[in-house]
């Protein structure tokens, strides 16, 4: 609760940064959220072994004293320190390159704001998704363009990045690139892949229209739109803000 009292305190200060203040804070936020989250498995982890400790001192084993954190946890911190070997090491032992944290961020997304190059074409070379969402549908190309690192934004593009990758807001990575080196080369690609304006609105509305088939197909199946959601909105009022 506290937590999100102090988010909408912030709001009206969020909204005069620009786009560049709002992914810093953002990424700040979220490296919170990770750090809040591994403590909480931690306490978690003490007081299921404080539980133990009668059977474990009757049995004349002592407890050992360890915390493990999920792999997405372990992985996404050694990337965000641009430790190359430690995120080797986990790639070799099987941990996915694709594992994410409660809000969708991967290694590579995390890579792409700190504008770690040699990380993130570890990451791609091992099977990364070079087009991962998180939970805003940001995909690394969106994060590298925002940030203007545009010898990841080259790499990205190289991989097979969508340039007409439409986040949650409707932006995709040229709308939200203030840089005009990085900003030329997603043009330029976008040209070079034949993208016309027509295509660009075409993606646009490719959320919409899904959204507009998603309830067409709950409106036959009976469903009724007015019913309140896990949130206490309805899917009326969910379409009337988008």
């Amino acid at each position: 609760m506290a937590e999100h009292l102090e988010l909408l305190a912030e709001m009206p200060m969020v909204g005069r940064m620009s786009t560049q203040e709002r992914l810093k804070h953002a990424q700040k936020r979220r490296a919170q959220q990770v750090k809040m989250w591994a403590q909480a498995e931690k306490e978690a982890h003490g007081k299921k072994s404080h539980k133990e400790q009668p059977w474990k001192e009757v049995s004349g084993l002592r407890p050992r004293k360890q915390v493990l954190f999920p792999p997405s946890i372990v992985l996404l911190e050694a990337a965000a320190r641009n430790d190359l070997e430690e995120v080797r090491q986990f790639l070799s032992s099987g941990v996915s390159p694709n594992l994410a944290n409660e809000d969708g961020l991967t290694a590579l997304h995390q890579c792409c704001i700190d504008d770690f190059q040699e990380m993130a074409q570890q990451l791609l070379e091992a099977g990364a998704d070079v087009n991962a969402r998180d939970s805003e549908c940001w995909t690394p190309l969106h994060a590298a363009a925002t940030c203007g690192h545009l010898h990841l934004v080259e790499l990205l593009i190289s991989c097979g990045a969508e340039l007409l990758a439409v986040n949650s807001d409707g932006n995709m990575p040229y709308d939200l690139c203030e840089d005009e080196q990085t900003l030329d080369c997603l043009e330029t690609a976008m040209a070079n892949h034949g993208i016309t304006q027509d295509s660009i609105e075409e993606a646009r509305a490719v959320p919409e229209l899904c959204m507009l088939n998603d309830l067409q197909s709950l409106l036959h199946a009976g469903a009724n739109l007015n019913d309140p959601l896990d949130h206490g909105a309805t899917l009326t009022c969910v379409v009337m803000r988008r």
